[in-house]
């Protein structure tokens, strides 16, 4: 198939030839969704930790005597029952990552690529750098491309446009080999370099 190279100006400013196997497969949204899901419990932390009442310091005394004082019977200061003890079911440090095997995950990436394409909001450039770290100079690169809430892919990041682009509130840009499904579906334009096209097709070919 065809992709359109844009130029500043939604002009037309040549064409190149790609795959058909990875810009032109049909959409799969239970596969999406399961690499999808993948992807974000893999970014938990899983640090959470709360102390049973074995681990809370202190209590290591019977309160007062089993008979005899008519309070309740009590064999520690740090019951769950008490305010300062321990939690009953205390949360423990966990790994929530899930595994998905490549040729889903890549199987996945064809199909989220493919819908970009068939949806319109797949921008193919040249090109896309700036001279200087201003983000002055990005915004007005990318209202030439009619673009605001988008996600730039370029071959190799460079410190200009990474510096330039971070206080736009709806742009981001990474480089091709940190592409990622969650980053991909979570802008309404993807912009793309045709040299990180290039290696994207690598990629999933």
């Amino acid at each position: 198939m065809e992709l359109t190279i844009q130029k500043e100006g939604k002009k037309k400013a040549g064409s190149m030839t790609v795959a058909d196997s990875v810009f032109s497969v049909e959409f799969n949204e239970p596969l999406i969704h399961q690499v999808l899901t993948t992807y974000l419990a893999g970014a938990r932390s899983g640090t959470k930790a709360q102390k049973t009442r074995s681990e809370v310091r202190g209590g290591g005394r019977k309160p007062w005597a089993q008979k005899g004082t008519g309070r309740a019977r009590a064999g520690t200061i740090r019951s769950p029952l008490w305010r300062s003890g321990g939690v009953t079911f205390a949360a423990k440090p966990r790994d929530y990552s899930k595994k998905i095997n490549k040729k889903m995950y890549r199987a996945a990436m064809r199909s989220i690529f493919s819908e970009l394409v068939r949806q319109e909001r797949f921008v193919c450039v040249d090109e896309f750098d700036v001279t200087e770290a201003k983000t002055k100079l990005v915004k007005d690169k990318l209202n030439g491309f009619g673009l605001e809430d988008v996600l730039i892919i370029t071959e190799e990041l460079t410190e200009t446009l990474y510096f330039g682009i971070r206080n736009l509130p709806k742009a981001d840009v990474i480089d091709a080999n940190e592409i990622d499904p969650y980053s991909l579906i979570g802008f309404e334009k993807i912009l793309i370099t045709k040299a990180a096209v290039e290696k994207v097709e690598a990629w999933l070919s």
